[in-house]
Formats: C-alpha cells, structure tokens, sequence
C-alpha cells in the first residue's frame, strides 16, 4: 500500500506556470506507474497524464505540449509541471499510484489517490 499527498496548488493568472508534486510514502515507489487527473467544478475527474515506472509518459490531447510529468524514485515523488494555464485547468488535481497499469487513462486502474490540491487560473 502507498499513501499520497499532493502540494504544490494554487492560483495563477492566465499564461502562468505551477508546478505540483504528488509526495508518497509506504511501499516502494518505484514499482508504481503515477497517474494524474484532475475534476472542475461540474464535471467528471478526467485523465491529465501520468509516468510509468520504466518512465514513459502519456498525456491528455489538452495538455499535450504544455504539461509535464517527471518522476524521482529517490525522492519518491512525481512532478507535474503545467506552462501555459487557462482557465480550463483550473480543477482540482490529484495523483494515484497503480502497479501495472494497463491503461494509463482509466482511473479504475489507480487503486491509491491523494487528497488533491486546488489549481485555480484567473482569466
């Protein structure tokens, strides 16, 4: 088992950067392929991206270019870099951790979650 806890949110104008980290601690990281998702006000939690263990990653078309996720087995923590914020990121983001995850994009595969942290983008 792995527990979760994601930092890092926050508001940010349009245009701007944040950086969220997803901080684990429990079983051994490495063996975790770490998935992203986010849920805004209304709508169902959808797929962001995520980083296998061997360090592939996948992300959603939206993000495709403006987000990226980064993983120090270390540290036992996996990063989300977004550039470019609008306000259709503002969600809240959470993290889960699966071991072999056969599709990246169902959240049904992450059996842990973290609590979520708040991204808010003010246009």
């Amino acid at each position: 088992q792995v527990q979760l806890v994601e930092s890092g949110g926050g508001l940010v104008q349009a245009g701007g950067s944040l950086r969220l980290s997803c901080a684990a601690s429990g079983r051994t990281f490495s063996v975790y392929d770490m998935g992203w998702f986010r849920q805004a006000p209304g709508k169902t939690r959808e797929f962001v991206g995520a980083i296998r263990r061997t360090g592939s990653t996948e992300y959603a078309d939206s993000v495709t270019g403006r987000f990226t996720i980064s993983r120090d087995n270390g540290k036992e923590t996996v990063s989300l870099q977004m550039n470019s914020l609008n306000s259709e990121d503002t969600a809240v983001y959470y993290c889960a951790a699966g071991i072999f995850v056969r599709e990246l994009a169902g959240s049904d595969e992450y059996p842990y979650w973290g609590q979520g942290t708040q991204v808010t983008v003010s246009s």
